[in-house]
């Protein structure tokens, strides 16, 4: 089905390697086209048993299974990997018209991690949050004190006539465990203590001494608070990119668009947002009675200590800039250096026939220097010829349409397909370029529902079977994969064969 539907088009690869519950590295596969109807398909197309990670056996296996159905590497026009720069490589010396795109959810995860480990402020802040939380989940006593302090906590709110309703809202739960590989799980650990705070202390306070002092005098400090919201404001922001980069069909002009836009709310916070923080902070400390430290007295730091130097820094400029500046910057700078695309001559060519460019003149030489420096081998020297002229009409009839900017960048040309078939081409080849891997990681989500540990004897063949019928019946019914899912689910707890 994906073989007829792509018909000898040009496609994309996006590759990610995970283990399964038999601890044997698979390789998963999906091609990313743009259908007859000018829709951006991702299809699941093999689970593959790689023997290891090395560069030269992914890329001997992806040949092999493209060869197995007729596809030809030449055909590639994009690459989507992790970072495996090598492998990248290896397929461009193939397939030289292969853009490789870094996954921009696997960028952005790097950047977070990295500006996490540039300011020593913020690292240890990280050590202290995951040493508290190890100690509150250390026992089930300790857990049972958190739920009761939680209970009574909410009884209280609700006695003033302060509790929020809705659904989700002021459940009992523990304190969540940050994970290294999701830094969505750096939020939710984040918030699960901040909201929690209060029945955290009050069973740091219990008659257990040890490691519990020391984690309620950890959290009970001022620079600790500080800073602990601080980085909730800031995941906060970069989540909202987080979220749309595991998005399916994700086109990389509005990717680059949105890490621009978290660029500029993290520039606006560092202007704007340090005295609404801080009061924030403020307030939080004064409500659960912790000391606020008299943020105009003197400041020294460790090395002005050492030699005994005097300072006119005061401890609000130590927070303000040596903390709430650095910790901003760290986060641009990284943005900066993880998704520095603007170089990039093809991204900056693309965007001349993004709808959303409206408001800037149409440059039809643009497109055709895209045309001979990256895609020469799609275009004859009669298209090229005729493209000049296509664009032309392309600019008067489409382009300069009331509501151009309104449409999606293959729906401007999609129904005029016959008229400009050739801007059609080169759209759809746009379009091939991926933006992340997240589509892959879903059949791994996916075999942990036909491959659990009960089935884990079963075989690699009914694993890649089963992945097949999982993702090729999404494709036919072009239904959720939440409701495949159930369907699964359904077939497990009946017992049905697949």
């Amino acid at each position: 089905m994906i073989c007829q539907e792509i018909d000898g088009g040009k496609f994309c690869l996006l590759v990610d390697e995970a283990r399964d519950e038999s601890n044997k590295e698979q390789m998963s596969i999906f091609l990313r086209f743009v259908n007859h109807d000018g829709l951006i398909i991702e299809s699941f197309f093999g689970l593959v048993h790689v023997p290891d990670t090395i560069s030269q056996t992914l890329k001997g296996e992806i040949c092999s299974v493209l060869k197995h159905y007729n596809h030809d590497v030449k055909s590639i026009r994009g690459q989507c990997y992790d970072g495996a720069a090598i492998c990248e490589a290896l397929i461009s010396k193939d397939s030289p018209y292969a853009y490789y795109v870094h996954c921009f959810a696997h960028r952005l995860q790097l950047a977070l991690m990295a500006a996490s480990r540039g300011v020593i402020a913020l690292q240890k802040c990280f050590t202290k949050l995951c040493f508290v939380i190890n100690v509150v989940g250390a026992s089930s006593n300790r857990i049972n004190q958190l739920r009761d302090a939680q209970a009574e906590q909410r009884e209280y709110i609700k006695s003033i006539c302060k509790l929020e309703t809705g659904r989700g809202l002021n459940q009992i739960g523990t304190l969540q465990r940050a994970g290294d590989i999701r830094w969505r799980s750096h939020l939710k650990s984040v918030s699960s203590l901040i909201k929690m705070f209060s029945p955290t202390c009050e069973d740091g306070t219990g008659s257990v001494r040890g490691d519990t002092d020391s984690a309620y005098e950890t959290i009970t400090t001022f620079d600790f608070i500080f800073i602990l919201h601080l980085k909730k404001e800031i995941m906060e922001i970069t989540d909202l990119l987080r979220q749309a980069l595991q998005r399916q069909s994700q086109d990389i002009l509005n990717a680059l668009r949105l890490v621009a836009t978290t660029k500029v709310l993290l520039q606006k916070m560092k202007d704007e947002r340090w005295d609404g923080l801080l009061s924030h902070v403020k307030s939080f400390c004064q409500e659960r009675t912790i000391d606020i430290p008299y943020l105009s007295s003197s400041y020294l730091s460790r090395g002005a200590r050492a030699c005994k130097e005097s300072s006119d820094h005061t401890l609000e400029h130590h927070y303000r800039v040596d903390i709430f500046n650095e910790v901003i910057n760290c986060q641009l700078i990284e943005l900066d250096h993880r998704f520095n695309d603007s170089p990039v001559e093809l991204l900056r060519l693309s965007a001349t026939l993004d709808p959303t460019n409206a408001n800037e003149s149409f440059q039809s030489g643009d497109v055709c220097q895209l045309v001979e420096k990256f895609y020469p081998v799609d275009f004859n020297k009669n298209e090229k010829e005729h493209l000049k002229i296509q664009l032309q009409h392309y600019e008067v009839d489409v382009f300069q349409h009331p509501d151009y900017n309104n449409l999606h960048l293959f729906q401007n040309c999609t129904r005029r397909s016959t008229n400009f078939h050739l801007v059609y081409r080169v759209i759809s080849l746009i379009l091939t370029l991926p933006v992340s891997t997240a589509t892959t990681e879903m059949s791994f989500s996916a075999t942990s529902l036909v491959k659990p540990r009960l089935r884990n004897k079963m075989g690699d063949e009914f694993l890649n079977d089963s992945l097949i019928l999982y993702f090729e019946r999404d494709l036919a019914k072009k239904i959720s994969l939440e409701i495949i899912m159930q369907d699964f689910k359904g077939i497990r707890d009946r017992r049905i064969p697949l």
